[in-house]
């Protein structure tokens, strides 16, 4: 398969969203929000003052949410624009945060964080926290292997994780209360390493792997059914569209931890046609509230 390009000059594109008929995208090394529809017409939606990482979902009612990653803090976008903290995670960690998802239940699960890193190394294992409905926040999860990319199943019962570092994928049954439990592998992925995910609706997953420069739609044991090759890193993808069947992708030049965005500006969004539409949570166009 093949991917066309929908705009270019970002940054560095993370946590794509499709929603209100636009792919929603954080322009790390910016503080912008960007949203780009598929006649390539782009708009900065706000600027918020986080560095990355940051990432983005909504809550039912629409309010933005925004994982401002380095504070520690998980902000909400109220009515007006104004920005109030909906919860604050520094007691849980004191290293950065990363992807966010919200579910069909209004829980709220946020990752990254975890124990300091081990000298010579830039992340420790990570961690899942829950940001429930009623407020509370707790940590759900631990030990994963640079968490990344998160995305629930379209019956609230299944939370798949991207463990980076450790080449495969991750999942949890969903109680409840929003805790997790029975944890286990859920594809191998060989000598990939999974950044952003989404889910279809046959259950498959797509992710999006940097060093190896694609997007990969797998099944649950680790098959791999579609592939989509591209000439720079792929750091998430998306389902979108108006039919939902078309993967958005977010890709740049990657040239290590230490120069993660620069001048170059070579992030780019890539769209492919799919045979598939997205379900599951983040929303997608196959999936409602």
């Amino acid at each position: 398969m093949s991917a066309k390009v929908v705009t270019t000059g970002l940054a560095f594109g993370e946590s794509p969203r499709w929603h209100d008929g636009r792919l929603w995208l954080c322009n790390w090394g910016t503080g912008e929000i960007v949203a780009v529809d598929e006649d390539s017409q782009s708009e900065v939606m706000l600027t918020v003052p986080a560095i990355l990482p940051y990432s983005i979902d909504w809550l039912p009612d629409g309010r933005l949410l925004i994982v401002s990653g380095r504070e520690g803090l998980l902000l909400r976008q109220e009515a007006d624009g104004t920005l109030v903290t909906h919860a604050d995670l520094r007691h849980l960690s004191k290293n950065p945060w990363n992807e966010i998802v919200v579910d069909g239940r209004r829980n709220i699960y946020v990752n990254g964080g975890g124990p300091a890193p081990a000298p010579g190394e830039h992340f420790g294992p990570g961690t899942i926290v829950l940001v429930a409905a009623d407020g509370s926040v707790r940590q759900v999860a631990e030990d994963i292997a640079f968490a990344n990319g998160m995305a629930v199943t379209p019956d609230n019962k299944t939370l798949i994780v991207a463990e980076s570092h450790a080449n495969r994928l991750t999942a949890f049954d969903i109680a409840t209360d929003g805790g997790l439990f029975n944890r286990r592998v859920w594809a191998r992925l060989g000598n990939d390493y999974p950044d952003g995910i989404c889910i279809d609706a046959e259950g498959c997953v797509w992710y999006a792997d940097v060093p190896n420069r694609h997007c990969v739609r797998v099944r649950e044991g680790g098959v791999t059914l579609d592939g989509i090759a591209t000439d720079r890193g792929c750091f998430a993808c998306m389902l979108g569209g108006a039919d939902g069947r078309t993967l958005f992708i977010t890709a740049a030049e990657w040239r290590g931890f230490e120069h993660m965005v620069s001048d170059a500006r070579t992030g780019q969004v890539l769209s492919a046609a799919v045979s598939v539409s997205g379900a599951g949570w983040p929303y997608s166009s196959g999936t409602r509230w």
